[in-house]
Parts: structure tokens; sequence; C-alpha cells
């Protein structure tokens, strides 16, 4: 979170990749065989292998294949892709025929200074912590010892899928025409990351279909897809990277948003991605010392900025029937109402919210950042609008609304001028929001501490708020 201006504080490749982030904490996983080295979780997920539809296939079409569990993976997950788009690129692009990869699927031991080198680079090192696809070769690669395996063993086998997936996006847009010829001529036409973002697209609508159960050889449930998309933040552009980086993938908003909104729409709408309709979250410090604080302020920074800021939105897009709770520091989690809602409540009856600052917030505020802290704040205020307008506090639609006002306070605060005397957010903020949704269920608790089951249903609520508004949170009228 940047603090207001008054306080001084700030205001065509060769191949494509889905992203650098984890590739050097993964070789160091696999360097010191430190299961802390990497963020995630650990394997809660199961497989995705269908093992009553004929479990593994072989994976000797595999370019230097080992032939071991992670390339049985990979060859089981290549084959329902390819299934996938036979079936979809017709009725996406105009009747075309689907075309199977002309250069085929590289395993690459990056652990071995010898290895064969799989088109587009140099040395097998050189993919190291890393997977791709080369248009100019028509092909696909992977790391198998330190990307693949670090995958599974932290995000799950979904987590494999998904890279997979996206790196079969890239295919697709050569073959939808955006080839490197393209991309040299046009640049600002196809930005780096719109293609990653469309490629990203692509991996959500491949993934709805296997959670539909219409793969032969896949099968996912929404569960599963928490720690997957943990990976996929994992993997997102250091903080403060800006949108027309050279390589720009995203940060971990725009990276999220781009696979659900494939997951919702479909391979269509991701096929009419472009710089005209597509909005990135992903920017740069806009100074020194924001950048020095990695865009953080103090737990009593933000317990100090937020209510009243929080407030004034509010009853300036509610109007006169809302009247902003008053807010109130606990010293220890609220025992309001009959649920728990975490360490941030609103209190019905006596219509406030009250925060703790030390204990779990504390801890969310240290790992994740101050806008893990604000997400959950904003939320309490989402059920008081509801209070405001004698709506039910409890149940799935107010559990959509508290997420939804927290996400559409924190687009007002994106998209703020840095020069207005009131605080923004700093780059990496939205990414924070993600991340505790994905973690934890207290930004989503309705009045009963209630709330959706998968983080990925809680992040898609928050992303609605954001990108439309107050308007989009269905309050009524």
């Amino acid at each position: 979170m940047t603090p207001p201006t008054h306080a001084n504080r700030h205001t065509g490749r060769v191949s494509r990749s889905f992203g650098v982030a984890l590739a050097v904490a993964a070789v160091a996983l696999v360097a010191s065989a430190c299961t802390t080295a990497v963020p995630g979780m650990p394997l809660a997920a199961g497989g995705v292998i269908n093992h009553d539809q004929g479990g593994d296939v072989d994976p000797s079409f595999i370019n230097n294949t080992d032939g071991g569990e992670i390339d049985k993976l990979a060859a089981t997950v290549i084959k329902d892709v390819e299934k996938y788009w036979r079936e979809t690129f017709p009725t996406t692009f105009g009747g075309q025929a689907w075309q199977d990869l002309k250069g085929g699927y590289y395993s690459v031991d990056t652990s071995n200074q010898g290895a064969p080198a799989p088109p587009c680079v140099n040395q097998a090192a050189d993919i190291e912590g890393n997977a791709f696809y080369c248009p100019t070769a028509d092909s696909m690669a992977w790391d198998r010892v330190a990307l693949l395996p670090v995958l599974k063993d932290h995000f799950g086998e979904a987590a494999v899928m998904l890279v997979l997936a996206h790196e079969m996006g890239h295919a697709v847009q050569r073959r939808a025409g955006i080839t490197p010829s393209a991309e040299r001529q046009n640049p600002q036409k196809y930005p780096t990351i719109l293609l990653e973002s469309q490629a990203d697209c692509y991996a959500g609508t491949f993934v709805k279909w296997v959670t539909d159960g219409k793969a032969d050889r896949l099968l996912v449930d929404r569960e599963a897809l928490d720690p997957a998309l943990e990976a996929m933040v994992a993997f997102r552009d250091p903080v403060g990277t800006a949108k027309n980086a050279q390589g720009a993938h995203g940060d971990a908003f725009d990276r999220v948003s781009a696979f659900q909104d494939g997951f919702d729409k479909g391979s269509k709408f991701c096929s009419t991605m472009s710089v005209d309709n597509r909005q990135f979250t992903a920017r740069a410090f806009g100074s020194d010392q924001d950048e020095a604080t990695g865009g953080n302020s103090t737990m009593d920074e933000v317990l100090k900025d937020i209510p009243g800021d929080i407030g004034t939105f509010l009853k300036t897009k509610v109007g006169a029937r809302y009247t902003p709770p008053k807010f109130t520091q606990v010293d220890s989690a609220p025992t309001c109402g009959k649920g728990d809602q975490g360490p941030a409540a609103f209190c019905v009856d006596a219509r406030e919210i009250d925060v703790a600052p030390r204990g779990e917030l504390a801890k969310l505020h240290q790992k994740i950042g101050d806008w893990a802290t604000g997400t959950i704040v904003a939320s309490r205020y989402g059920l008081s609008v509801l209070a405001a307008m004698n709506k039910p506090l409890t149940g799935p639609d107010a559990q959509k609304a508290a997420l939804c006002v927290a996400g559409a306070y924190s687009g007002e605060l994106l998209n703020r001028k840095s020069d207005q005397p009131t605080f923004t957010l700093s780059p990496g903020d939205l990414d924070e929001g993600v991340k505790v949704l994905l973690q934890n269920d207290y930004a989503a608790r309705d009045a009963d501490g209630n709330a959706p089951q998968t983080g990925f249903e809680r992040v898609s609520e928050y992303r609605n708020g954001v990108v439309g508004g107050l308007k989009a949170c269905a309050l009524g009228g």
C-alpha cells in the first residue's frame, strides 16, 4: 500500500516460457533437498491421472525421456491437451483443423551438463527450472529435474498440467497466425504480456474441460486448483515489473485473472484478447522509497488509513442509506455474532468493525504483505453495506458480496492518481489480495463465519469487484 502523498513515500523472443520466477528457488530446492526452498503447499491435491481410464501414457514419444514418473505424467497431460485442441480449435478458429506439434516434445535433464539440448537453446542448462514452447521449431520442452517434480511435490500434479497447457497455448497462437514474424512486425499489437496472458487463458479453457469430466486420462476437481493457482502466483513477474517490460508475463493478479477468464468464458473469449480490450495491473514502483519497502506499510498505517477512506468511498457509492460503522481495534480475535469471522469482524448488533491487529492478522501481514490486511478489513465493510441495505448477512450471496466489495475498493485504490492526497495501492498489492484469498477464507466469511470452500471461488468474486467496481457486486437497489 502506498501511503498518502503528503507522507512523502510514493506514489520477439526465441521461445515462450511459462515464467522464470520460480527457477532459482526450484534449483535451490533440488540442490539442497530442502523442502522449504519453494513457496507453496505440500502435496495435498492428489493426482490428476484417471487410473480407471487406463493410467499413465507411454512417454516414449517424448525426445530424451528417461521413462520415469515425471515424463509419464507429462505424456498423459500432453495427450489430453492434444485431444482438447483437436476438438476445440476448429470451433474457435473458423473451422481450421488442429495440427499436432511438428517439432515434438523434449524432456531435459538439466542436472547433466552433457544432456542433449532441445531446439531454441544452446545447452540443457538454458531451461533450468522452466518450460517453453519454441515457435520456430514448433516444439515444447521442460526441465524434468528442477521444474516438473518441484511443481508436483509442492503444488500438486494439477500444477504440472497447468504449465504444459500454458505452453500448448503458445502453439495455439502460432496456428492462429501469431508467428514470430507477426510479433516482430507488430510489437505494439503483440506485447509479451498479452501473449502470456492469452496462453494462461487457453490453459484455463483446457482445465475447465478436464474438470467437466471430458478428458480421456485426466480428472481434476476444484480443490486441486487452489494449489495449482499458487504455482501460477509463484511464477509471476518480480514485484515492480512494468507491463511493457521485455519478457513480462504479468503479476499474479494478471495471470490468475487470465486463467479464470479462460475457465469461465472459453477459448473463443481467449482468442479475442487484445491490447484494446485487456487491462493489466502489473506496474513499476513510483518511487525509490516505495520500492525499498516493497510497497508495504506497517499494520498501524494500514489500520489508520483504511477506515475513513473506505467509509467515504462506500458512502459516495451507496448513498445516504449508508453510515460507516465504528472501527475499533481489539486485543484478541473478535467474538461478536454467532460465528467466527476471524481476526476482523463486522459486529452486526453494535454496527461496528472490530479488528485484532496482533495474532493471526499480524502473521498474515508479515508473511504476505499489507494488502492481505487491507483485503480482510475491506471485506468486513462489505458486510456493513449489506446491513445498511437490510440484506442478509449470511449465506453464499453475503459471502460473495463481502469479497466483491473488498475487490471494488481495491480497484478504486489501484486506479487513483499518485499525486492525490490519499493512499493508493503499490505494485504487488493485488497479488497480496490473491494470496490471502487462496490461503485462507477470512475475507469471505459471512456473519456466521461460513465461506466458499475453495480459494478459486474466493479469488473469482474478488476479481469481479476489482474489474467491475461496486456495480458488479450485485448489492441490489
